[in-house]
């Protein structure tokens, strides 16, 4: 992973520095929230509803053992022993004091770690494959060049201020697993026909209240043409983009209005001006930045431990049946850990699992960990033979739910719990559904199926590419729910439908339980998913479930 050099380190300290003067000079009552308010927002500093909320930045997902128990420290010493992991790859304090927050970052600091630009409107956190590096379909790791766009974007005087905040995803693999799609912008590493290794560019993905998927904007893009051409198309963005009207002010919308040909003619007159200027040495600094992203000294050692364990001890079984992918060396593991344990707050993680999940990286996985947009942790390398002792200690923890992929494995924002944006609650449904489906013993039976739940419009939540996607609302004062089929986040990402009327807070899990029986009703057999099964037979059957009086008039 990427290790900040002098310059890193005193940019760090000098911008928490001069951040610890602001939040004196807020308590003081020199500056009003309204001054502080942008202030605070180019330091991950948000106002929620019962306290502040500092969002922390883990750069594509990528942290190591020191950090992490660095993260269970603030935790414990300024926070509430726990802390929120996100769909950007990032993780959420939600109880901290004004007057701390400088110490956190100067604690954030002291790892190598900071909270710049993950809010505002700005460049945001740069996201990838949780499996980079270890996927046994990419081309090559894609977090170097997530790096240099980290750096490159980072304090960038021309994006500071943008209409609206801008999100940028890199991804490498056949599969993706980075919901590219779904990106402002987004960097495939991709191949062409002579074997070269280059760029595809998307533009104008989005979800919120008009989701749209990512337009190819560039089919194959030179490597030493990246940092130019993206900057292009930040600044056609900035630019075209609208100010007047916070709800169309994303680059999406920038798109959808003016034509995904105009956009690429304006880019490519702007790349075309900016090429010259940067004369190599962006490609000096990927190089360099590609040393920090060496593989590890992968182990060559028997798995008979593994095949053992895995023969003798059906919850071992269960989970690394489950849990467990594939590794480019056939002898490791990418293991992830859920942070859905059923009933539980999904993504939260308390300090003493933070600090289990660093030991077991210290001891067991190169001492890397990655975070998921999924909202679990990731050990990218693990050799197999350590398995059954890592599954040991993830289980003294609660760590060891075998759920990755399946009904339970929900995301979901914080909704009206602490977001002040929220018109309805994410979390409890979301803990609702997990809990009613164990009871039911159903789980393995559905087999894969993504839910995801976001409290407002904004869809932090992410439902709109969900198989099953669950939207709060708010009507008349009262929590409406409305669901929408067969969205998907991957490489065929397609924007589900809405089925029909929302459902009232105490008939949303049983509407989804009538949805889940009738595909295993329908399904064609044990192999075919709820999104393959959706797929087949469209809306009509899935509507008829949800909706069974209606169902009955029709047919009367």
């Amino acid at each position: 992973m990427y290790k900040y050099n002098d310059f890193d380190e005193g940019f760090l300290r000098a911008r928490t520095a001069q951040f610890r003067k602001q939040v004196e000079r807020r308590i003081a009552g020199n500056l009003t929230e309204e001054e502080f308010r942008p202030l605070r927002l180019m330091n991950g500093l948000y106002l929620q509803l019962h306290a502040y909320m500092l969002r922390v930045a883990i750069p594509y997902g990528t942290l190591n053992s020191r950090q992490m128990d660095q993260l269970a420290y603030i935790a414990d010493t300024w926070d509430k022993g726990y802390g929120h992991f996100t769909t950007r790859q990032n993780i959420q304090y939600n109880w901290p004091k004004l007057s701390d927050v400088p110490d956190m970052l100067d604690a954030l600091a002291d790892v190598q770690m900071h909270a710049n630009q993950t809010s505002g409107n700005t460049i945001r956190n740069v996201t990838s494959d949780p499996f980079a590096g270890a996927a046994i379909d990419e081309i090559e790791d894609p977090r170097p060049v997530a790096e240099l766009l980290r750096q490159w974007s980072t304090d960038h005087p021309e994006f500071q201020f943008l209409g609206r905040k801008f999100k940028i995803a890199v991804g490498a693999s056949e599969a993706d697993r980075a919901v590219l799609k779904s990106h402002d912008l987004a960097v495939n590493i991709v191949r062409n026909d002579a074997g070269e290794t280059g760029y595809q560019i998307l533009v104008g993905g989005g979800l919120g209240r008009t989701p749209m998927v990512g337009k190819v904007l560039n089919e194959f893009l030179p490597r030493e043409d990246l940092l130019p051409y993206v900057e292009a198309v930040l600044s056609v963005y900035n630019l075209l983009g609208r100010r007047d009207n916070k709800y169309k002010a994303r680059i999406k919308i920038t798109v959808h209005e003016n034509g995904l040909d105009t956009i690429r003619a304006l880019v490519d007159e702007r790349f075309a001006e900016l090429r010259p200027t940067f004369a190599g040495g962006d490609q000096e600094l990927l190089d360099e930045i590609r040393t920090h992203f060496q593989p590890p000294q992968f182990k060559n050692a028997p798995i008979d431990a593994f095949e053992a364990a895995y023969e003798s001890d059906p919850v071992f079984r269960s989970w690394a049946d489950t849990n467990l992918a594939p590794h480019k060396n056939e002898n490791y593991a990418i293991a992830t850990i859920s942070l859905k344990k059923h009933g539980e707050t999904p993504g939260d993680a308390t300090s003493a699992q933070m600090r289990q999940l660093a030991q077991i990286a210290r001891e067991y996985a190169h001492d890397e960990l990655r975070i998921s947009h999924e909202q679990n942790v990731i050990l990218p390398h693990v050799h197999k033979s350590h398995l059954p002792a890592i599954h040991a200690l993830l289980r003294s923890e609660g760590l060891a739910t075998a759920n990755i992929g399946l009904i339970s494995d929900i995301i979901a924002c914080p909704g009206m719990d602490y977001c002040a944006l929220a018109t309805a609650r994410s979390i409890p449904v979301a803990q609702k559904i997990a809990t009613r489906f164990d009871e039911l013993k159903l789980e393995h039976e559905i087999g894969a199926l993504k839910i995801k739940i976001s409290g407002c419009i904004n869809a932090c939540g992410h439902h709109h590419v969900g198989h099953i996607g669950i939207l709060g609302l708010d009507r008349a004062g009262v929590e409406n729910y409305q669901i929408t089929l067969g969205g998907d986040g991957t490489e065929t990402t397609v924007i589900g439908e809405r089925a029909g009327p929302g459902f009232a807070y105490d008939e949303i899990v049983p509407a989804i339980e009538r949805l889940i029986h009738a595909y295993l009703e329908l399904r064609d057999s044990e192999e075919e998913t709820f999104l393959q099964a959706y797929r087949r037979l469209g809306m009509a059957p899935f509507k008829d479930a949800l909706y069974p009086e209606a169902a009955k008039k029709n047919a009367a």
